[in-house]
């Protein structure tokens, strides 16, 4: 483990709120020649799992299909430690990596409940409203089943 994960691993609750409090993260897949392939995403977390909405098609969701393997990332910076001394400037920030199994969600209903939840995140005053049913149709939902998760913290 690395020395700064020892002295400032976050809590579960922790990790919790800053996945709850985060707009963007990012996913990480593998593309078939062997390179990652990172992009930002929105994304909501509930239930201990991560769910993300895109393109119904795209190099994102061709890679889970070969390979669900994923890892996630999160980070918030709260700012710049000043020092006198460039090399012991530093940076006040909380992180989380976390890996897991992606997949699709098929099931229209689920994938309604978790589109729906997304709005309530990143617009609220729309929550509740119905979604066109083209909409959902040409709507990829990823769920990400979280199989091991860190957090650290500096400043």
């Amino acid at each position: 483990m690395q020395s700064r994960m020892k002295n400032h691993q976050m809590s579960e609750r922790e990790i919790d709120i800053l996945f709850e409090e985060e707009k963007v993260g990012r996913i990480a897949t593998l593309n078939s020649d062997g390179f990652p392939y990172v992009v930002p995403v929105h994304f909501v977390y509930a239930e201990g799992k991560i769910y993300i909405h895109g393109l119904i098609k795209g190099q994102k969701l061709d890679n889970i299909q070969k390979n669900p393997k994923v890892c996630f990332e999160i980070e918030r910076m709260e700012g710049f430690l000043p020092d006198e001394r460039p090399c012991d400037v530093n940076t006040e920030y909380k992180s989380v990596v976390a890996f897991g199994s992606a997949a699709l969600v098929e099931n229209p209903d689920e994938k309604k409940e978790i589109l729906n939840m997304i709005v309530h995140k990143y617009m609220p005053h729309l929550s509740g409203k119905p979604f066109p049913q083209n909409m959902v149709n040409g709507t990829g939902v990823i769920e990400i089943s979280i199989t091991a998760r860190t957090g650290k913290y500096y400043g």
